[in-house]
């Protein structure tokens, strides 16, 4: 049970961490897609990468993951809100509730902390 706490922040942080990673390799196409849609799309697609990045790495070491916890969350709300958008696209609606789904799951690693096996319990091995 000691690493349970671990592996689900490994499976929270997963998504992030190929999704900025992708952002990254990606940059000016996705800078340009978000300029399309809305103002300084460069600026926030360099915070959508650095909250994705910094983010999932804190919960993959267990270093501050209430911090990298809330980066995520900070970066979901709004995405959430604008990309699925179900009330204008009803096939938006699963999108929309996964994401509510990693929210709550992110609230959970703010509510209980890193665990045991964690950089942050200096307990990582």
């Amino acid at each position: 049970m000691k690493y349970l706490p671990l592996a689900a922040r490994i499976c929270l942080a997963l998504i992030f961490l190929k999704a900025g990673i992708t952002h990254l390799i990606g940059f000016n196409g996705f800078a340009t897609m978000l300029g399309q849609q809305l103002f300084l799309g460069g600026l926030l697609a360099a915070g959508t990468i650095f909250c994705q990045m910094a983010g999932s790495l804190s919960l993959l070491l267990g270093y501050k993951v209430k911090i990298g916890a809330l980066l995520i969350i900070i970066f979901l709300i709004p995405a959430t809100l604008m990309f699925h958008n179900f009330l204008a696209d009803g096939e938006k609606l699963n999108d929309f509730l996964k994401n509510v789904g990693l929210i709550g799951g992110l609230l959970m690693v703010i509510y209980t902390g890193a665990g045991a096996a964690s950089l942050d319990k200096g307990r990582f091995r």
